[in-house]
């Protein structure tokens, strides 16, 4: 199934006739979460799909034994039209062909993000962490940092030390986001406060908040103990009102960021003197040796970003997402059939109020927004 018909068209050429079908779809079908029985049979999109399986549909009626195709592959644009039509169409087999998934016929494609050309050599590229590790990779082949303590950089050495200081930002960015303050994370992850006995004990709690303090962030707050787990915390008055307790350092998040700090610090001695090609650059920070490499690299790299799929011709397409040799599908999978329900019923149905909560709940774990 693809979304639109300009891909549908490209699809259709460039599919392998033996065993391919492609079923076009006009844009965004019911939602099915809402509609009714009969409202639902009266839409030309889902009927054209049940037609298509070939399974039936209806309690009496169903048949996953009747399936005409062993794999039903979902084909939408990397927007977010795309991913509201996607979960259109999970709603509906999760609705109403169940077993369908529970026998293991339905995957989503995964078409590139990216394609990225440098001379002769071309490669696509399916993600943005895939498309940062391939421009990094790249990029400091070239490239020679040298800093203080007599610390030299170069090829997998200063791909994985970029790397570190690329994870690092956006983690700390989500942490801070957490928090609400970005700067508050990188005082956290300087701090060394990563154990449980470490929250048991007023003067370590007491040194954090006055590193708080020092790095004028505007903050202001109090060393409390919780009388419930016996730990101390630090209780952040208002407009912040966040808590820094050993619960946030329990978590993933917490921990990754400390982690990161830990290997960064092994070689962040600056200044950094950035070197190609007889060229060099003085850098102050490692973050402007990341943006420095990465904006270098860039210069000699062509990079194609594929927001929608009609944006292949057929062979791209093909060569990319169809080809069953060298395609990648994600399977979709009921882990935890109670979980799946709770969540379509919140994000799909009726009630205002549990989708406006939910968002609420969950606005801040956002990674990729398109807007």
């Amino acid at each position: 199934m693809v979304e639109g018909e300009s891909a549908g068209g490209s699809a259709k050429q460039g599919r392998d006739r033996k065993y391919q079908a492609i079923l076009p779809l006009k844009g965004k079908i019911l939602n099915v979460e809402k509609a009714r029985y009969d409202k639902m049979l009266g839409h030309e999109e889902i009927r054209a799909i049940i037609t298509a399986l070939g399974t039936g549909i209806g309690k009496d009626d169903f048949d996953a034994g009747k399936l005409r195709y062993h794999k039903i592959i979902l084909m939408t644009d990397a927007d977010v039209d795309g991913s509201h039509i996607r979960t259109l169409l999970l709603t509906f087999f999760f609705r109403h062909m169940k077993e369908l998934i529970d026998r293991e016929h339905i995957y989503i494609a995964q078409p590139p993000l990216y394609r990225v050309k440098r001379g002769k050599t071309e490669k696509y590229i399916r993600d943005e962490r895939d498309f940062a590790r391939e421009l990094m990779k790249r990029a400091t082949e070239d490239h020679v940092v040298k800093a203080k303590e007599g610390v030299t950089l170069q090829g997998a050495g200063l791909t994985s030390f970029l790397l570190n200081v690329q994870e690092y930002a956006a983690v700390a960015a989500k942490l801070g986001r957490r928090l609400k303050e970005p700067k508050l994370a990188e005082v956290l992850a300087e701090s060394g406060l990563d154990k449980k006995t470490e929250f048991e004990e007023k003067k370590s709690v007491d040194k954090l908040l006055k590193d708080i303090e020092k790095a004028k962030l505007k903050l202001e707050g109090k060393v409390a103990f919780d009388e419930e787990h016996s730990l101390y915390e630090i209780l952040l008055d208002a407009p912040n009102n966040s808590k820094i307790n050993w619960a946030l350092a329990a978590t993933a998040e917490y921990k990754r960021l400390r982690a990161l700090a830990k290997q960064i610090d092994e070689f962040n001695k600056p200044p950094f003197t950035v070197s190609r090609n007889g060229d060099k650059a003085v850098k102050e920070r490692a973050q402007d040796v990341l943006s420095y490499v990465m904006e270098d690299a860039k210069k000699d790299f062509t990079i194609t970003r594929f927001k929608g799929l009609g944006e292949m011709n057929p062979s791209q397409l093909w060569e990319t997402t169809m080809n069953a040799d060298t395609r990648t599908l994600l399977k979709v999978k009921l882990e935890d059939a109670v979980a799946a329900e709770d969540i379509f019923t919140t994000l799909m149905g009726e009630n205002v109020e549990a989708r406006r909560k939910f968002i609420e709940d969950n606005a801040l774990e956002v990674v990729n927004l398109d807007i």
